[in-house]
């Protein structure tokens, strides 16, 4: 399944399945979209299922954000699917 980006009030709603298949395409679009601004904002409370691959790739760009002195939200904390996978590669302090 093929996420959906859906920009909304100045947060990016990530919707469906996030893993090592599409990430591709959400790195693209984060990338371009922290050439062009000073911060960007993600929800991830639609996102139905979230892979190993998937957090290694938002918290990278989390990193780079922070030392570039960018603004990086992960807003995603009350998806239980997001949350415990953060957990597991010890990443859940990012997530709002």
């Amino acid at each position: 399944m093929a996420i959906e980006i859906q920009y909304s009030g100045g947060v990016y709603e990530i919707k469906g399945f996030l893993n090592s298949q599409n990430s591709d395409s959400l790195t693209n679009h984060i990338e371009t979209l922290m050439k062009h601004s000073k911060g960007v904002v993600i929800t991830l409370n639609k996102v139905l299922a979230i892979d190993d691959y998937a957090v290694k790739r938002i918290t990278e760009f989390y990193n780079k954000a922070i030392s570039s002195d960018q603004l990086f939200y992960i807003i995603g904390s009350e998806n239980a699917k997001v949350n415990n996978q953060f957990i597991a590669l010890n990443s859940s302090t990012i997530l709002l």
